[in-house]
């Protein structure tokens, strides 16, 4: 039996088995990691440096496209590195902060998403208390408390899972290291229970926030359809389309890896949707929310003009 102190790597699933392949993986994911830095950090200096966008909304979307770029930035690396150098091997440590990091984000978003569900739940349904609830103390309480959750179960969960002593080799039939593949490693009984009940309290605790969200918007939907104008229907509905979709993306693809059936799995449909629901949503976040908001869209038509005619008074002054 090989205790899981004692174990120096593991080894990641490759995306391909020929290094043509491997190279093709990694101009993929080095596009789309250069296309997911690039939008949430002109989403992230939009909102800093434009006073409209100084709002609840705008708060919480700050925070958002740092949860985006966290998980982009835990996952992505290390899989372009192996592709670029034909190579799947991890380190123990590297997987546990891994792990850690990808877990701490993607439930730091989670509770993100959650909360700016009641934010347009209190902008719809009680406009006239929105000052009072959603203050800039209330946002900052909310964001630190979703921050504050998500370190709290990343590092459980971390600390449950590499307790475990592993004997059952050290292949993991995943890109990056996540918390089933390592479990199917372990040898201890009572540790596996052990994890998985945390499991099974963080799916009731998600649930949770699935059915407040479930209402919000039933609350949201029925006073939306109860003002009198088309106008004012449409623009309040746009204003909760964007989170809808970025909520809806995040969900459906989390909930398809983790719950799909066993008939159907397989390591290349495990690959790709691991991609789509760790990759792909922090790179199309940006891009839903830009598309749908007209202040963010100023903003950042506003600063990419300044930027650009910054440049070109530089680059006459030279001349």
């Amino acid at each position: 039996m090989s205790n899981s102190s004692s174990m120096p790597q593991f080894l990641l699933l490759a995306f391909a088995d020929r290094q043509e392949l491997q190279l093709l993986h990694f101009w993929l994911f080095l596009a789309i990691s250069l296309a997911a830095l690039l939008a949430n950090g002109l989403i992230l200096s939009a909102v800093a440096c434009d006073h409209h966008l100084h709002t609840p909304m705008g708060f919480f979307l700050l925070n958002l496209s740092l949860t985006d770029l966290g998980c982009i930035c835990t996952t992505v690396p290390k899989a372009m590195h192996n592709s670029l150098w034909d190579t799947t091997t991890i380190s123990y440590t590297g997987c546990a902060a891994q792990l850690f990091f990808f877990y701490f984000f993607i439930s730091a978003e989670f509770s993100l998403l959650t909360i700016m569900c009641y934010d347009r739940y209190v902008a719809i349904c009680k406009p006239l208390h929105y000052g009072t609830l959603l203050g800039s103390r209330a946002c900052a309480h909310m964001a630190a408390a979703a921050w504050a959750a998500g370190f709290l179960y990343s590092l459980l969960h971390t600390a449950s899972t590499f307790s475990l002593p592993l004997c059952q080799g050290n292949a993991l039939g995943q890109f990056f290291c996540e918390i089933p593949h390592i479990l199917k490693l372990s040898c201890s009984h009572s540790g596996y229970i052990r994890e998985l009940g945390l499991i099974g309290v963080s799916v009731c605790l998600g649930f949770s926030c699935l059915i407040f969200i479930v209402f919000s918007y039933v609350q949201i939907f029925r006073a939306v359809l109860r003002i009198p104008s088309q106008q004012g229907q449409h623009k309040a509905f746009s204003t909760c389309l964007p989170h809808l979709a970025v909520l809806s993306l995040f969900v459906s693809t989390a909930i398809f890896a983790y719950l799909k059936p066993p008939s159907i799995s397989s390591p290349s449909l495990d690959l790709i949707v691991s991609v789509l629901y760790s990759v792909v949503p922090p790179a199309l976040n940006p891009l839903i929310y830009s598309l749908r908001n007209q202040e963010l869209k100023d903003a950042l038509r506003k600063m990419m003009t300044g930027c650009f005619s910054g440049a070109i008074k530089c680059l006459f002054s030279g001349v």
